[in-house]
């Protein structure tokens, strides 16, 4: 790996950096000391600091030469809400959080790409380093998209990474086009007639209804959707009655949905509002339905993948650089900032083996090994979008 000295000179205070943050996780919205922390270290880089998109965005912005081009580089702060099991010093330090998701070495690799651009300067344009709260389950970048983030910071493109369990040290895995799936969410109330169990004929029965409903969604994929293409339509809740000889007044779904396509997305929403309405219809209930577009499909774009291609083989050679990995059904909130701006998400591995797991496991932990790669591609990646001329 030709990871860049001055960065590889600076490891090991980035690992420490990684777990201050990790000793002290917050949850969406609420990464005050994380974005503190962020502002800080900026500011003693001697770059631009802004704050205040999403409740606790921080954006630093960074000018080298006279280029008008400008690049922005993303890292999401947040953890989750899950009791970690390690046992190491710097676990976490507050019950019921943890960085289960290696988000807090995706901003400290940001961090020192950050510190690394600064001192050096080899670009010619503006650097956008782009710290964003809340990715898991609320979408912050779609917040930080609404509150105005590339009309206040522009940018020509963008760029996202994150951390891949599963593969070896030293191996980056990327593709041009759909590389993670939309992540819509629902909830629908059917409300019918409750009344005695034994007399079923004087009710209007949601709980069969309901059965009827997630089943005719399931034929949704199944005969809706080209087959080419991919759907998942999942119920993980339902809930009605509270005794086994009543039938209930109401029962509610919900679940979620899957999807690369935008025009798979708009019809699954449409056709899933349909067979609720008419299966409700013919059995005389009526139903609710709310559908919340959370998650855009990742998509990346053709030139941008090419230049996060380029810049990742650099530092780990062609055969390590997976430029056609199978997309998955998980999904990404940098896709409302990739719906805005083209650009590229691309996955470093984490490493395999003993002692690897997957992300949002109480035993995990991102590993400090690949801190300086990750610094390192944003890095070669900022010199090669923004080359600055030779003398």
């Amino acid at each position: 790996m030709k990871i860049l000295p001055q960065i590889k000179e600076i490891h090991e205070e980035m690992t420490e950096w990684r777990h201050r943050i990790h000793m002290h996780p917050e949850t969406a919205f609420e990464e005050y000391q994380t974005s503190d922390f962020v502002a800080e270290k900026l500011e003693s880089f001697g770059i631009e600091v802004h704050r205040g998109l999403a409740k606790t965005g921080v954006v630093g912005t960074l000018k080298s030469g006279s280029g008008n081009r400008a690049i922005g580089l993303r890292a999401d702060m947040d953890a989750l809400d899950l009791q970690e099991l390690n046992e190491f010093a710097h676990r976490s330090q507050v019950d019921g959080k943890m960085h289960g998701c290696g988000h807090d070495g995706h901003t400290v690799m940001l961090l020192g790409a950050a510190k690394y651009l600064s001192e050096t300067k080899n670009f010619d344009g503006t650097v956008q380093f782009i710290f964003q709260p809340a990715e898991e389950n609320v979408a912050g970048g779609r917040v930080m998209i609404s509150d105005g983030l590339f009309e206040k910071f522009p940018v020509d493109s963008v760029y996202g990474m994150h951390n891949m369990p599963g593969f070896n040290v030293g191996e980056f895995a990327v593709r041009k086009g759909p590389m993670m799936a939309s992540a819509d969410f629902f909830e629908a109330r059917i409300t019918g007639v409750g009344g005695h169990g034994a007399f079923p004929h004087l009710t209007v029965d949601p709980v069969t209804v309901a059965c009827d409903v997630v089943s005719g969604w399931q034929k949704i994929v199944s005969r809706n959707v080209d087959p080419l293409k991919s759907a998942v339509i999942t119920v993980g809740e339902i809930h009605g009655g509270h005794t086994t000889n009543v039938i209930p007044e109401d029962v509610v779904i919900r679940g979620t949905t899957r999807a690369f396509d935008l025009e798979v997305q708009n019809m699954i929403e449409r056709r899933m509002a349909q067979v609720l309405d008419g299966i409700c219809a013919a059995h005389g209930a009526t139903a609710e339905f709310e559908y919340d577009r959370r998650y855009a499909p990742t998509i990346n774009t053709p030139d941008e993948t090419d230049e996060a291609i380029a810049a990742a083989q650099e530092l780990v050679g062609e055969a390590c650089v997976d430029t056609d990995v199978v997309p998955v059904m998980g999904a990404e909130d940098f896709s409302w900032m990739l719906q805005e701006r083209p650009g590229c998400y691309i996955m470093i591995a984490n490493g395999a083996g003993e002692g690897s797991c997957h992300v949002h496991n109480p035993n995990y932990d991102f590993n400090d090994t690949i801190l300086p790669l990750g610094a390192s591609y944003w890095a070669r990646l900022t010199e090669r979008v923004l080359p600055k001329e030779a003398a």
